[in-house]
């Protein structure tokens, strides 16, 4: 779907990268290699990225740091895009449509930390979850989103850094 709006590979990666989470953070070097790319491919959508105010960038000890511009007007509808994009807005729905009292949802894995690897890591939290849906729910989810899709189920789950909050039944 997106791929064929922003035709650059490169760019897609690093606002999968920064958007999916606005605490996702790159120096160019690690950007190259997480993503196998030059580190001049990764240093041209950078600058452009950043020149259209999408990026900040951050010097720290002699290297600079990029980030979501979460000040933009176009971040939250960016973030947005890339959740749909991803499909991780419709695992929401589906999850909370069947699943049971669903307290949290939770992105773990690659993509939490920004990396489109294909495969989805989701935590449900919630008490009375509809274990037997669960398989079904990951193969349809599979053949929606074209992406591998791992849910974990638990009563209950304590946050860590590279986890996102998709859903927060509190919230």
């Amino acid at each position: 779907m997106l791929g064929e709006l922003i035709t650059s590979k490169t760019r897609l990666r690093l606002l999968i990268k920064f958007f999916v989470s606005q605490a996702n953070r790159g120096y160019l070097n690690g950007l190259a290699t997480e993503m196998g790319e030059s580190t001049n491919a990764i240093r041209k959508e950078l600058n452009h990225l950043h020149d259209a105010g999408y990026l900040q960038k951050e010097k720290s000890n002699n290297k600079i740091q990029y980030k979501a511009n979460t000040k933009h007007p176009m971040f939250s509808v960016l973030q947005k895009v890339i959740l749909k994009h991803l499909g991780l807005e419709d695992a929401v729905e589906i999850v909370l449509e069947r699943m049971g009292d669903v307290e949290q949802i939770i992105l773990i894995g690659n993509y939490a930390k920004g990396v489109d690897s294909g495969k989805i890591e989701i935590i449900i939290v919630g008490q009375d979850l509809n274990t037997s849906y669960v398989q079904n729910l990951e193969e349809k989810l599979e053949k929606l989103i074209n992406r591998k899709v791992a849910f974990f189920l638990s009563a209950s789950h304590s946050l860590s850094e590279d986890e996102i909050i998709l859903f927060n039944k509190n919230e």
